[in-house]
Parts: C-alpha cells; sequence; structure tokens
C-alpha cells in the first residue's frame, strides 16, 4: 500500500515538473570571460549572464506569472572563470570577483577591517540561503537605489571592471561605480553584450574607517526602508576629531543610489560635534529626495530617519577611525546576529 501511494506521488511530482515553464535551452560554463563574451555573441542577445542567479530566476517567475513567459535560448554561468570567486587584496587595492557571494564578504577578515561598511551592508541582505547564493555584482548589475551592498561600495568609491566584445582581449576597463546606474533597477551594461568583471576599491589605512547602517521592514521580507553608508579619514585633535575627508551615500532617495556631496563637502575640516552634525542633517535633508513607497514607508517617515542614520553611521565611523579597532557589527536582518573586534587594521 505505502509503494503504490509512493509511485503515485512520483508520477504527480513528475506531472508538475513537466508542466512548469522552461526558460532556457542551454547552459554554459566558459572558462574564460573571452569565451563568456563569444557564447553571448553567438546568441545575439538571447543570452544571458549568470552567477548567483537570485535574481534572475525571480525575473523569470515575475515575468511568468504576469503572463509573458521569457525565454532563453541559454545561460552563461560565470562562475568556473578563474579569479571569480576570489576576494584579492594589497595595500592600493581590494578586488571583488563576480562570483563572490554575500556570505563570502561577510566571513572575510579583509573585508572587515579594510571596508567594514560592505561586510555590515552584505550581512543584512536577505536571510542566509540567499547571502549563500546571491552574489554582490549581481546585486549592483540590478541597479536598485536601495540596494545595500551597492550603498557601501559607492561610499568606498568603488570601481566596477567591464568587459565586452569590442574590449575582448585587451587591458582591462575600469569605471566608476556611479555611471552604472540611469535609473531605478536600469543599469547601463548591456547584459546581451558586456560583463561586469570584478569591482575594485581603495582599502581603509591609517585614521580611515568606514560604517552603514539602514532601517528595514521587520515583517520577514528583508527590504530596506532607508540605508546609508560613509568612510571618512580623521584627523585627531586631543579628545576631538576632526573630519579631513568623508565620502556619504544614502538610498533610496534618488533614482539611483546618491552621494550626499553636499553633506560631504560641508563636513570635511569640520570638528565632529553636536553642531556640525545637526547643519549636516539640514544639508542632508536638502540634498535628498526620498518618496512614498508602498511596500517600504512613506516619504515622510524615511524624512525622520535619515538624521538618525547620519548620527549612527558617522559616530560608528569616527570612533573605529580614531582608536584603530574596528567593532563588525554583523546583523541578520537588522537584528544582532554576531559582533566581533578586530585589532589588526593598519596603523
Amino acid at each position: 500500500m505505502f509503494l503504490d501511494h509512493f509511485v503515485s506521488f512520483v508520477y504527480f511530482v513528475d506531472d508538475l515538473i513537466q508542466q512548469m515553464p522552461q526558460f532556457f535551452d542551454d547552459y554554459f560554463l566558459p572558462a574564460t570571460f573571452d569565451d563568456a563574451l563569444e557564447l553571448l555573441a553567438r546568441y545575439a542577445g538571447n543570452a544571458r549572464v549568470i552567477a548567483g542567479g537570485t535574481d534572475l530566476l525571480l525575473d523569470f517567475q515575475n515575468e511568468h506569472i504576469a503572463g509573458a513567459p521569457p525565454h532563453y535560448a541559454a545561460l552563461i554561468d560565470v562562475t568556473r572563470i578563474a579569479g571569480a570567486n576570489e576576494i584579492r587584496g594589497n595595500d592600493n587595492w581590494i578586488v571583488i570577483g563576480c562570483g563572490v557571494t554575500h556570505s563570502q564578504i561577510v566571513a572575510s577578515a579583509l573585508i572587515q577591517t579594510r571596508a567594514t561598511a560592505l561586510a555590515e551592508a552584505c550581512a543584512v541582505i536577505g536571510g542566509p540561503q540567499v547571502r549563500n547564493v546571491a552574489t554582490l555584482i549581481g546585486n549592483v548589475a540590478h541597479a536598485l537605489p536601495a540596494a545595500d551592498g551597492t550603498l557601501a561600495l559607492m561610499a568606498l568609491d568603488a570601481e566596477a571592471q567591464v568587459k565586452s566584445q569590442k574590449l575582448k582581449g585587451k587591458s582591462d576597463k575600469w569605471i566608476p561605480l556611479a555611471s552604472l546606474f540611469k535609473g531605478p533597477g536600469e543599469c547601463a551594461i548591456d547584459a546581451t553584450r558586456e560583463i561586469i568583471c570584478a569591482l575594485r576599491f581603495h582599502p581603509t589605512g591609517a585614521r580611515e574607517a568606514s560604517a552603514f547602517a539602514r532601517v528595514m521592514r521587520p515583517q520577514g521580507i528583508a527590504l530596506p526602508i532607508m540605508g546609508m553608508a560613509c568612510k571618512l579619514k580623521v584627523k585627531r585633535q586631543k579628545s576631538k576629531a576632526e573630519i579631513q575627508d568623508v565620502a556619504i551615500c544614502a538610498g533610496p532617495v534618488a533614482p539611483v543610489p546618491m552621494r550626499a556631496r553636499e553633506t560631504e563637502e560641508f563636513l570635511r575640516g569640520k570638528i565632529f560635534s553636536e553642531e556640525t552634525l545637526t547643519r549636516a542633517t539640514e544639508i542632508l535633508l536638502r540634498e535628498a529626495a526620498p518618496r512614498t513607497s508602498a511596500h517600504r514607508a512613506t516619504k515622510e517617515y524615511r524624512v525622520e530617519l535619515l538624521p538618525m542614520l547620519l548620527r549612527e553611521t558617522l559616530t560608528r565611523a569616527i570612533e573605529r577611525a580614531r582608536l584603530g579597532d574596528i567593532t563588525v557589527d554583523l546583523r541578520n536582518n537588522g537584528y544582532p546576529r554576531n559582533t566581533r573586534k578586530i585589532t589588526n587594521q593598519k596603523k
């Protein structure tokens, strides 16, 4: 009797699988980026690059539900390419390959100490299952103005390495990360002809540090309401800190991830104090333009969050830069998960 029920169940599952839409025909695992570009050219716009695939598969599902089943002739998996799954660093650059997952970034001691904001941002993306598969570059390519990893990368002045058929076999082309974003969900990269191969940014050094903070909806869907990242350098003045340089990125407060240029300009050369913070907040509220979102929060609520996030990120980054000790606040969807102190920051 049990065997009969089991066989019936197997047939039932097989029937469901047969009814599922087929989103692609062929699946390739190229050994080099040049091979991947050749495959993109061969399929003339009917192929897509895949690494983690979390965003791509959701796009497939949403289009299918909307009544327009997507179909590609091929998916091109770039995770077997040499260096794609690596985080490399020296005194000049930290380089992150296109197959590096959020979990790899969170676990990296190099990122925790020399790009702390990025570790904190990647720690709150989705749940463990998503972080174990989703890649940082895939998150960037999706071009959402509230993307946690992107906000941190913008504050770190990151650059992207883009390869295309036209530049195949030639020297690397690195472009400012900000140039990738055209609007909400609109990436300047042509997914049918170009590949974002890697990201790079300068690691923090002596008297430098970074921090990330966000507020999110807690109902299990991990949607960020507002996020902010900053990187700064301080000059010690006895018990006070003078901000020598600073970069701040917030989102979503514009169609693309926004660097708060006016706020940054005001803060440079200032002693960090309540008066400085109050004035910086006024400038930030003037240059930011959050909007109401039916799925996230109202404009008015987001405006209330900006001063709090500015205070939190600046205060945390300044403390780290002054002491030279990095306390990494790794959170699980906005709730405390693990805090560790690392004291091997370069002095």
